[in-house]
């Protein structure tokens, strides 16, 4: 049976049982089409309505209903027909309107100009229209996704194929944060991945808003621009990857800010400018990478203050000045590159200080002067790696190096 709400004719009484809706008795057996569109209803859509199985198309449209879709509507697996639109739906769209069988197109289904909130179904997510969302629950929309501000602690999009800038409404999603995640294997999620895209554009200052992030990595992709300063307001950060990409300009000072950082990666950009002192404030630093860009300057004594790094990679830049004494003090070092510099002066003896090298490599640069013979302190022979040619390097040198000075231009040598 057909029932139209707009019809002056009496429903006809049916047998067996019945569901009320709005004041008439629709037979659950019978009752295939239900048209109450234009008719000035009120209200909530009652959740009864789930019980019309037998429903084919099922109309609401254009009428004052409020409040949410119940989600007995996906027991209507028979529909398909569904128009809801043009009334003053809240909420979320129930996951359960999935269950219905019907081909989801803007033609048999309808859900326009209502109030529904994201994230919507990925059934109709596709066709959900024009909506309000003023009132809803905060979300913000990246890349055709909905994330709730409220529940996003993690957003790994890495190796996702995204393309474009970095939406500045990624600095709204303030409750990212990550960390260690599982029952049985925990895994250490960062908490912004970006990674491994195609990402072009700068990197939005919004992304200083998320203060509660502890790992943030936008490596491998095709940005530009410069760092943010906002970077430094990131202060629960112990993770960052800038690397791989084409990011110029200086590096920010705020970055002493973070003082959290135990990894920053910064390899393979195009940053110039010096190595700001703030570096220094970064004492839980184990690992430093900020080779293969154009910085200039000098290596700042307050690297000396990274007692705790493990591998400094400073190499192919164009640093000058001499190598820090304080350099000694890092002596958990196990891999030390400055090679392809442009650093000048004599090695400190302080080198000997970083007993536990396995990788040495001061070549390429215009070092002069004698070698220190507390270099013999490392153990040379059993170094991984050791490189000292290409330097300005004069005789006699140590012993325990003398295999391995190779190439020295000693023009200026007494």
């Amino acid at each position: 049976n057909i029932f139209d709400f707009n019809d002056d004719e009496t429903v006809e009484e049916e047998t067996g049982p019945s569901v009320n809706l709005w004041g008439v008795d629709y037979s659950i057996e019978n009752t295939t089409e239900l048209d109450l569109s234009n008719s000035g209803l009120t209200g909530e859509i009652p959740s009864e309505i789930g019980n019309l199985t037998n429903l084919i198309q099922l109309s609401l449209y254009n009428n004052q209903l409020t409040g949410s879709i119940p989600s007995e509507i996906g027991n209507l697996t028979n529909l398909t027909e569904l128009y809801l639109g043009n009334n003053q739906l809240t909420g979320e769209i129930p996951e359960s309107i999935c269950d219905i069988n019907m081909n989801w197109n803007n033609q048999h289904f309808r859900i326009d100009n209502n109030q529904l909130c994201p994230p919507y179904p990925s059934c109709v997510e596709d066709y959900v229209g024009e909506q309000d969302t003023s009132d809803c629950e905060d979300f913000v929309e990246l890349w055709g996704e909905y994330y709730s501000i409220e529940n996003t602690t993690v957003l790994d999009l890495s190796n996702s194929g995204l393309t474009g800038e970095i939406p500045p409404e990624i600095g709204n999603l303030i409750n990212l944060r990550g960390g260690f995640y599982g029952y049985f294997i925990q895994t250490f999620y960062l908490g912004l991945n970006l990674s491994d895209n195609l990402l072009t554009g700068s990197i939005p200052p919004e992304i200083g808003n998320l203060t509660n992030l502890t790992g943030l990595d936008l490596s491998n992709n095709e940005l530009t621009g410069s760092i943010p300063s906002e970077i430094g307001n990131l202060t629960n950060l112990t993770q960052l990857y800038f690397y791989n990409n084409q990011l110029t300009g200086s590096i920010p000072s705020e970055i002493g800010n973070v003082t959290n950082l135990t990894k920053l990666n910064l390899r393979n950009n195009q940053l110039t400018g010096s190595i700001p002192p703030e570096i220094g404030n970064l004492t839980n630093l184990t690992e430093l990478i900020f080779r293969s860009n154009q910085l200039t300057g000098s290596i700042p004594s307050e690297i000396g203050n990274l007692t705790n790094l493990t591998l400094l990679y400073l190499y192919d830049n164009e640093l000058t000045g001499s190598i820090p004494p304080e350099i000694g003090n890092l002596t958990n070092l196990t891999l030390l590159y400055l090679f392809n510099n442009q650093l000048t002066g004599s090695i400190p003896p302080e080198i000997g200080n970083l007993t536990n090298l396995w990788y040495l490599s001061l070549g390429g640069n215009q070092l002069t002067g004698e070698i220190p013979i507390e270099i013999c302190n490392l153990n040379i022979g059993d170094l991984n790696y050791f490189n000292i040619t290409i330097n300005q390097l004069c005789p006699p040198y140590p012993s325990c190096i003398e295999d391995y000075v190779g190439n020295q231009d000693t023009s200026d040598c007494d």
